[in-house]
């Protein structure tokens, strides 16, 4: 993460895969600081791992997600579902953490199977899904997607949002939620100024 707490993201001649792949370098990094840390370090690592999983999810349902639908082998939209459903139960899970803080009993257990669930969608996505990007995109279109995806991150809700997983759920309804997210993270944090 930068020091803003948004997520790092590769030059302009990365494409979308590589830079899907450095963000879940990113939360898989997080998860650890996460588990491995108490206090203020923990919550503060907390909060971000929960706004990168959100903006990242927010992007891969409105840019990655509806492009490999349409790609012609590998069970676009059967495979999609399937990363769709644990995303929404991820989703849900990280609500349920987010609602007990990170000091509730039980945190330490739904952190690891949260990671344990987060970690394995993402393998399936760089097994299955970038793999088929890769193979039936040009170069130049996974650069462009790495654009769309950036711009996404960055109007995207930074807390998790189950009822808005799609592309058609986000444009609708993820302006409003990210305006709303990005203020109660604004309060939430401390100035650095001061």
């Amino acid at each position: 993460m930068r020091d803003n707490g948004t997520p790092a993201t590769p030059g302009p001649e990365e494409d979308v895969v590589d830079l899907l792949l450095a963000q879940h370098a990113q939360i898989e990094q997080l998860f650890l600081l996460v588990i491995g840390s108490t206090g203020e370090t923990r919550r503060e690592a907390f909060d971000d791992l929960v706004k990168l999983l959100a903006v990242h999810e927010t992007a891969e349902e409105e840019v990655v997600h509806p492009m490999a639908r349409t790609l012609p082998v590998g069970g676009g939209d059967a495979m999609v579902d399937e990363r769709l459903a644990e995303e929404r139960q991820a989703k849900e899970t990280l609500q349920t953490l987010i609602a007990g803080g990170v000091d509730a009993d039980g945190f330490d257990t739904g952190i690891i199977l949260l990671r344990d669930a987060v970690l394995a969608h993402a393998r399936y996505e760089e097994r299955q899904e970038f793999p088929m990007l890769r193979q039936h995109l040009p170069p130049d279109r996974l650069r462009t997607m790495a654009g769309a995806v950036r711009m996404a991150e960055a109007t995207a809700p930074t807390r998790p949002h189950p009822s808005t997983q799609s592309a058609k759920g986000n444009l609708a309804l993820g302006p409003a939620l990210a305006v709303i997210d990005r203020v109660r993270d604004a309060l939430r944090r401390p100035s650095s100024s001061g």
